[in-house]
């Protein structure tokens, strides 16, 4: 590889073990990436990324021409078809999260039944929580029948036909009564998205505002409802994290282990599959094999899931999915559903690795399909662990590199926690945090979320963002891909704050012993920064909405569509939310000036896009202290030389 090619490759990528793994394949040419064809794809359609290119009827595609043609074939001009195009990106990112929460308790339903063997309640005390939540009686002292209302309430929010969703209700009493106001409290999650599919069908709705107002409606049903379901039954089957050590990146894998990678998105599989790894008789059958143990490794959101509840390593995050693969040293991976790449398996063929599909609503191609079902699961883990055992010794030490990168992080921390590790003297109270931004330790808080996107350099404005954001005393919660870059960079090891944090943020990591940016979960624990925020508010101090609190969001290297779904109900919660890039709608003025500046009007937060992730930290923290300055606080840096 050339000088100049190397030079290329550093463009691609902030994360050296992803660098020294890409430098390798392209030496190769029977290998491709995301990067290569990425590439390949360029120029991309400009009338696509501008959102003015529409396919819903026959009598298109209509592409809008400014000059030329001003409108499609049936009239509708570039406003309504870029609404119409951001609207079912949000309805198909809140099916996906919202589904998966369905799955979450159909898993539930069918432990507490007896039918899953494998699966028990194992947090009795979120159970009971959101039995409160549903307004259903805990009284009758039995878990398994209190387990069996909780889940009835959970799955009748899918279908409601009368009302609104539940738990819309934890939300501050502000914002739920401007949600009601404005008909923007979403009522069943299924309905939501149908009628969000509905209206921008041919010769529906057609004002960009009251199309975008209805994708509003929809994200909420999203992260107020399907995703904050799927988080919390997750916690009452298997477990609300505690915060724990773990490694992460690529050097987690093991020369002398059987190496086996979990991804994809729903844990029910991966939680009983660590259990199968961990079997007396496999390990055995493993060290038979000439290997000293298993190893298992996630990628993506299932990665997040298994180290915050088992301290599993994770390999990497989206991005790094067949880079993990063009390691050698993988012997299987397994995976279900979201932000797998179909190319994986091209790229699976080049090595030994073994592609195992699990979901019934996914196959890929030329991939062996071994369908999980909940009645059998440990029972399917332990045939998929044996699977890869089996393939330890076809590894080609000619095609072997182990990057040596690795590094510690915590994870763990939940909206629960924070009642416990800023507890200090005043144990289960948020008055710490609060105190903290009150007096000006802290300026505020932030959340960085979201994908990678070979658009942009791979986990650059990730830990950039959040590395300015700490230096000027923002406290950074992370998920996802986002939390996972975080780690890689070390940003999740308490330590860190002593040579990167401010002066406040510091002394609050030094004295209670966190990081300064905290691992929160993944993708569907974005609902524990909504619970987190409505914790705030309600600790008092700091006005009466989510709206009025000094924090800020963004997903700085987005991708998929649920970024999009999650990106909205932020939004539609009160949260000043920032993208590197804006949604595909650059094609319509109308529409852009909607997201980036009247809907503010309607919710309390707005759209905001920087490429540049210092130019976008300042960003948010400029709208942090503006709300400070609204609150009535002085400054943090007045606070801390007082």
């Amino acid at each position: 590889m050339s000088d100049n090619e190397k030079e290329e490759n550093i463009k691609k990528s902030a994360d050296p073990a992803s660098l020294e793994v890409l430098d390798l394949a392209e030496e190769d040419e029977d290998l491709q990436s995301a990067w290569s064809r990425y590439d390949d794809m360029q120029p991309q359609c400009q009338f696509g990324e501008d959102g003015v290119c529409c396919r819903i009827c026959n009598m298109g595609p209509c592409r809008i021409i400014p000059g030329k043609s001003d409108t499609g074939v049936c009239g509708a001009t570039a406003d309504t078809i870029a609404a119409r195009n951001l609207v079912r990106m949000i309805a198909a990112g809140a099916a996906a999260h919202s589904d998966h929460g369905r799955d979450v308790v159909h898993t539930l339903t069918e432990a507490i039944e007896g039918e899953d063997p494998d699966y028990e309640v194992k947090d009795y005390d979120k159970l009971k929580k959101l039995a409160r939540d549903f307004g259903v009686n805990e009284g009758n002292g039995k878990k398994d029948r209190l387990a069996k209302e909780v889940a009835d309430e959970s799955l009748a929010e899918f279908g409601r036909q009368e009302g609104d969703i539940t738990l819309t209700e934890r939300a501050p009493d502000e914002r739920y009564k401007l949600w009601k106001e404005e008909g923007l409290l979403p009522r069943g999650i299924d309905r939501e998205v149908v009628e969000t599919m509905h209206r921008t069908h041919m010769g529906v709705d057609t004002d960009y505002r009251h199309v975008l107002k209805q994708g509003l409606r929809c994200a909420l049903s999203d992260g107020w409802g399907g995703t904050m379901i799927a988080t919390d039954v997750q916690d009452v089957l298997f477990g609300t994290p505690e915060p724990l050590q773990a490694r992460v990146n690529l050097g987690v894998l093991e020369e002398d282990a059987v190496n086996l990678i979990v991804h994809g998105h729903e844990p029910a599989l991966s939680e009983v599959f660590v259990e199968a790894a961990r079997d007396p008789e496999l390990l055995e059958f493993a060290r038979e094999k000439g290997a000293e143990s298993i190893n298992v490794a996630g990628i993506c959101c299932t990665a997040n899931e298994i180290l915050m509840r088992h301290g599993i390593p994770v390999a990497g995050n989206f991005l790094q999915q067949e880079l993990a693969i063009m390691t050698g040293m993988v012997e299987l991976m397994m995976v279900d559903v979201q932000c797998i790449m179909p190319a994986l398996s091209d790229t699976a063929k080049n090595f030994h690795t073994d592609l195992i599909s699990t979901s019934p609503k996914a196959k890929f191609p030329g991939v062996e399909h071994k369908e999980f079902s909940e009645k059998n699961a440990l029972e399917t883990a332990k045939e998929i662990v044996k699977k890869g055992i089996d393939n330890f010794d076809n590894r080609n030490p000619e095609k072997q590199t182990l990057p040596d990168q690795k590094e510690d992080l915590i994870g763990g921390f939940t909206s629960e926690s924070v009642f416990d590790f800023l507890g200090g003297t005043y144990r289960s109270t948020y008055r710490p945090l609060n105190d903290a931004i009150i007096d000006g330790r802290l300026l505020g808080a932030a959340g960085v979320v979201g994908c990678n996107n070979p658009d942009t350099c791979h986990d650059y404005n990730h830990t950039e963002m959040a590395k300015e954001l700490i230096k000027n005393d923002v406290l950074v919660v992370s998920t996802g891909c986002s939390a996972i870059a975080d780690g890689k960079a070390g940003l999740m090891k308490p330590e860190v704050a002593f040579d990167l944090a401010g002066e406040g943020l510091e002394e609050i990591c030094r004295a209670v012993g966190i990081p300064p940016v905290l691992h929160l979960g993944s993708c569907v624990d974005n609902s524990r920064i909504l619970t987190l925020l409505s914790n705030m508010v309600a600790e008092g101090g700091l006005g009466d909405d989510i709206s009025d609190l000094p924090v800020a969001g963004a997903a700085p290297e987005w991708m998929s569509e649920k970024a999009v779904s999650i990106g909205f109900y932020f939004v539609a919660s009160g949260v000043y939310t920032l993208l590197n890039k804006p949604f595909p709608v650059t094609g319509s003025e109308k529409v852009m000036d909607y997201l980036t500046d009247d809907i503010e009007d309607l919710v309390g937060g707005k759209f905001a896009f920087e490429e540049d992730p210092k130019k976008a930290a300042h960003m948010m923290i400029d709208h942090i202290e503006t709300k400070r300055e609204e609150l009535g606080l002085k400054s943090a840096m007045y606070a801390k030389t007082s």
